[in-house]
């Protein structure tokens, strides 16, 4: 009963009626069924008017879903709301920058400049830039798995219990005694998950050095979700855990279906760049980038907590030709999310007056040891040994590295439409195929 006590079901898992949840705990739905409450509860086998019920084993998955996948579907909740707040932001400046010098405006850039990452060069004072970059995103896989195919497996737990070794004749702290703790649970999961966010970008230059930004996204979530599960006795002529019917005549199978959508306030940033040094082909400049927690975490269109980056940024220019590098640290106030390292490596190619190519790869290394490990193989003692692995997504570093594709067309003096594709180049988190931006940018 150890690892019974160990963990009670965290709030995560709480069953609350439908009509009060959020989309976060439509996940949770996905492994209720019937009026249990909570998941993994057998329904059949604590029904008070089915006199073959088995109270006493309703229960006994339920630690399962908390100490070991539990995990699982607390990493899948909070990736979701993680990759819906790190939504890309644009560049905070675009178009052509400049610097003044005795009052006459010096250009210091000559490509309409990146799309995500950043550049050293500020706006110039007075100068503002407004944009609005349109995205839309279907999540397909975590870790590398398809969301359509997730297989997870729960175990019974250890019920080793005063007298439980004279009841059984055997030693209860094997797992497999008594017989019905070799039964387990299969559970064939399959999620939709499709994600638009439209970002609102207003930057102004301060100073000939500074730029001040704010950065507002209308996230829209749309959700839906399907479970099979389905109890595999281990053997004997009549069963023990069960969804409904009679030990003698099971149903051994379930399903659960959800879905819902949402749309509201993301995670408004604020941005504060500092250019430290410039010359004709270099400069070198400090970004701040602070995310509150204004989205709704419940309903996916946040974190859930506060994280704040820092980013030392380094460009050049040879020509038509404008490489950069960002490099940094997030912090992510968070008790399941890890901090990141930053890498950004690409450049802007200015291919005629009225276009600029742009191409990045854009990291994300977490800082440490993931805290949302997949949890290990169980092991059965008897009657023979074996194991049962308890999901197909691996345990792996959730490092994020993508592929950025982009063009920008100047349409007018001082308006830019942006056209952008992000594609994920490793398997960490949870990532779309691909990712589609088209935006607008202004510079006056």
């Amino acid at each position: 009963m150890k690892r019974y006590v160990v963990l009670i079901l965290p709030a995560l898992l709480v069953a609350q009626p439908a009509s009060a949840q959020g989309l976060r705990d439509l996940i949770s739905e996905l492994f209720i069924f019937g009026s249990g409450g909570d998941p993994l509860f057998l329904v059949g086998t604590n029904d008070p008017n089915n006199p073959t019920a088995i109270q006493a084993h309703a229960d006994h998955f339920v630690p399962s879903a908390v100490e070991g996948n539990g995990t699982l579907i607390a990493f899948l909740t909070s990736a979701i709301g993680t990759s819906v707040s790190n939504l890309p932001i644009s560049s905070t400046s675009s178009g052509q920058t400049f610097r003044f010098e005795g009052g006459v405006p010096i250009a210091t850039s000559t490509s309409a400049g990146p799309i995500f990452a950043e550049r050293a060069q500020t706006l110039g004072k007075g100068r503002l830039l407004i944009g609005a970059n349109f995205n839309a995103f279907r999540f397909a896989k975590v870790r590398g798995v398809d969301l359509e195919n997730i297989d997870l497996t729960f175990t019974h737990v250890n019920a080793d219990f005063p007298g439980c070794d004279t009841v059984f004749a055997g030693d209860c702290s094997l797992v497999g005694i008594p017989g019905l703790e070799n039964d387990y649970m299969t559970l064939d999961l399959d999620l939709n998950l499709d994600v638009t966010a439209t970002v609102f970008n207003l930057n102004y230059g301060l100073l000939d050095n500074v730029d001040i930004g704010i950065a507002i996204p209308v996230i829209s979530t749309s959700l839906r979700g399907t479970s099979v599960a389905q109890v595999r006795p281990f053997g004997g002529p009549t069963a023990a855990h069960f969804f409904a019917g009679t030990t003698d005549n099971p149903e051994l199978n379930a399903s659960q279906t959800v879905e819902g959508s949402s749309t509201g306030l993301g995670d408004v940033a604020a941005r504060l760049k500092v250019r430290l040094a410039q010359n004709d082909h270099s400069a070198f400049a400090l970004l701040a980038d602070a995310r509150f927690n204004t989205g709704s975490a419940s309903d996916f269109l946040g974190a859930g907590h506060f994280s704040i980056r820092g980013v030392g940024i380094a460009s050049a220019q040879f020509g038509n030709f404008s490489p950069h590098a960002n490099v940094g640290y997030a912090y992510r106030d968070s008790e399941v999310l890890t901090d990141a390292l930053l890498a950004t490596v690409g450049f802007d190619h200015k291919l005629a007056d009225w276009a600029t190519l742009a191409v990045d790869l854009i990291s994300e290394l977490q800082v440490g040891d993931s805290k949302l490990a997949v949890p290990g193989d169980h092991h059965f003692d008897v009657p023979f040994r074996r194991s049962v692995t308890p999901t197909n997504i691996p345990n792996i570093r959730d490092d994020i590295v993508n592929g950025s594709l982009g063009m920008k067309f100047v349409a007018a003096p001082g308006l830019i439409i942006v056209t952008n594709g992000l594609i994920p180049l490793n398997k960490g988190g949870l990532r779309p195929n691909v990712g589609f931006t088209l935006g607008l940018e202004y510079g006056f």
